[in-house]
């Protein structure tokens, strides 16, 4: 009856919590300090994928020191493929379970058992909340419920979080790209903003825009942000042999561009890093002048919000282009009215 009254307590606290608060890293601390006291243990932690998604890192923590921490962290990616195997795992001995990695700093730490549970959003594993004793123990159903629950809370907290962090930085990039293209006319500058500011808010590796030439026949770079001058020097890229249906004013998404038929470079590609795509046509009204392009990583689906918002940026990106296009237009305009009176002035 302890036991289950520590966990009502625990909810309580929590749920409280996600009322009074918007504030993500409290919310998570409140996670993890709520299931070692809970549940009578050493310490816990959630793990994360870090901004480059290439490794976990702690985003909250109880119990354990920064020494195991540091030690740890790249290590956690071996427990991410079990955990997709099963929906918790148990190290009931972490000194001689054969599955434990970095055994010595467990010893050193002062670890008994693990449990370890994912962090699930929307039925996609994003993470795990680990729990660590200093005796051996096992842990029963009830046990492990609650700190899925808890974990699924933590994931609750992620989410809103980066819902409300993506308003706002979606809100900031358009403002600042509509700004400058009502303001300036460096085409490059305003480009070179659009791919970086638009990288960093979908959370990829890198994007890259290419504009179609005179002839419309290649693509040439015109921006870019994450990417190697090696692959950008990779070679031509032919409209023909580019992604045909982002030519023709549609989105298209790669999963694997390592497999895809429709993908110029794929070798460069892996070298490179990059697995998923996300191209977009750069366009004003019906004219396409090019693509602007979104490298993950990691394979991953983009969502139809993200596909969105991509395209007004990219539509914004042609608009700009288009102005640009324009002002050129009537400056030469201009010039020739001017020579024009200059020559009906020698008249008289």
């Amino acid at each position: 009856m302890a036991a289950k009254n520590d966990y009502f307590k625990a909810m309580s606290k929590i749920c409280t919590a996600f009322g009074m608060t918007g504030d993500s890293d409290e919310l998570l601390n409140l996670v993890v300090r709520s299931a070692a006291e809970a549940m009578k243990a050493k310490a816990a932690c959630l793990y994360m994928p870090s901004e480059e998604e290439d490794e976990y890192v702690a985003v909250a923590h109880t119990g354990l020191s920064e020494r195991y921490l540091k030690e740890t962290h790249k290590r956690v990616e071996h427990t991410m493929k079990l955990l997709k195997e099963k929906n918790h795992i148990h190290f009931r001995d972490a000194k001689t379970d054969p599955r434990v990695r970095n055994r010595e700093s467990k010893i050193a730490e002062g670890i008994g058992s693990i449990l370890i549970v994912p962090v699930m959003v929307k039925g996609r594993m994003i993470g795990n909340l680990a729990l660590y004793t200093s005796e051996i123990r096992d842990f029963s159903k009830k046990e492990i419920e609650f700190l899925s629950i808890l974990a699924e809370q933590g994931g609750t907290a992620i989410e809103n979080a980066r819902l409300v962090e993506k308003i706002r930085e979606q809100t900031r990039i358009f403002h600042v790209l509509t700004a400058s293209i009502m303001e300036s006319r460096d085409i490059k500058q305003i480009l070179q903003t659009l791919t970086a500011d638009i990288a960093k808010a979908i959370g990829v590796k890198a994007a890259s825009i290419r504009l179609l030439d005179d002839a419309r026949v290649t693509l040439k770079l015109a921006a870019s942000y994450g990417l190697s001058e090696k692959y950008l020097n990779k070679g031509p890229i032919s409209a023909e042999k580019s992604i045909a249906e982002a030519l023709k004013g549609k989105p298209v998404v790669v999963k694997d561009a390592a497999k895809d038929s429709g993908v110029q470079y794929r070798d460069e590609k892996k070298e490179e890093r990059i697995v998923s795509i996300l191209c977009v046509p750069i366009k004003s009204k019906e004219e396409v002048f090019g693509v602007l392009r979104l490298y993950s990583a990691t394979e991953r689906e983009f969502t139809e919000d993200e596909i969105e918002f991509v395209t007004a940026l990219a539509y914004l990106g042609g608009v700009a282009i288009q102005n640009v296009n324009l002002y050129a237009m009537l400056k030469s305009d201009i010039k020739d009215l001017r020579d024009d009176f200059w020559i009906f002035k020698t008249w008289y």
